[in-house]
């Protein structure tokens, strides 16, 4: 075990820095988080990180306590003088609101890195943002994981013989086309349009799929409502199978 380094966890992501500590060897820190009546709730290491390199595991998407309870986690470990603070965040909340897409709407994902820099971390570990660039808004290293080492692993498995990779939206296209390419098969697209937020009014594929064993890749699953109506639209156009994949 090294003593220089201790991981701890916050509630939404307990059974993950269970896992890491296992296979690092390392017993999982003690923390404490009191809630309040009024639902406010404060955190509290319950052993010294003082000199200690933190790796703090921590989910961040909605509700937003989950965020701030990272927020506190990594407030508390700098004023309990760590040596470095390393956000580990699975599910980095609020990503998809990346840029302004109509008038008057803020930009979570920057102001969600903003509030992390100034909290005080020193480094970001994440995996699949909902856009590479992403990591531009930040102003500490970022490791950006891909979950391509055990989803393309997974799909070997399969034994497709008619293999075909496809997206359901215009957004996953970049990801779509790299395990196209990894996979040395073809790639279909699907075009949609919302009416609002979480409502698909109306999609088309682009591509041919028939006769094809398809895998449709999405970054993050909400209602399902969008993979669900690409995986009907791509049965419904003669594939002989469809199997959907997303990172969160």
């Amino acid at each position: 075990m090294n003593e220089n380094y201790m991981v701890f966890s916050g509630r939404a992501s307990r059974y993950l820095a269970e896992k890491i500590c296992e296979e690092l060897g390392c017993p999982l820190g003690k923390m404490a988080v009191t809630q309040f009546a009024d639902g406010e709730f404060e955190v509290c290491y319950e052993e010294t990180v003082r000199g200690k390199d933190v790796f703090l595991v921590q989910s961040t998407f909605p509700t937003a306590d989950n965020l701030m309870e990272l927020l506190l986690m990594i407030d508390a470990a700098k004023r309990a003088s760590a040596r470095s603070i390393v956000a580990v965040i699975p599910y980095y909340g609020w990503a998809r609101q990346d840029r302004k897409s109509k008038p008057r709407v803020s930009i979570a994902a920057k102001l969600v890195a903003n509030m992390l820099s100034v909290a005080g971390i020193n480094r970001l570990m994440t995996m699949d943002l909902h856009a590479d660039q992403e990591q531009g808004f930040f102003e500490v290293p970022v490791d950006h994981l891909y979950a391509s080492t055990v989803v393309a692993p997974y799909i070997q498995s399969l034994n497709l013989k008619n293999l075909c990779i496809a997206s359901p939206d215009v957004g996953g296209s970049k990801r779509a086309s790299a395990y196209a390419k990894y996979f040395d098969c073809p790639m279909v697209m699907c075009n949609k349009t919302r009416l609002r937020a979480n409502e698909v009014a109306h999609m088309d594929i682009i591509g041919d799929v028939q006769g094809m064993d398809v895998i449709l890749l999405d970054d993050m699953v909400d209602t399902a409502g969008t993979i669900t109506k690409a995986a009907d639209l791509i049965m419904s156009r003669g594939a002989n199978s469809v199997r959907a994949i997303a990172s969160h």
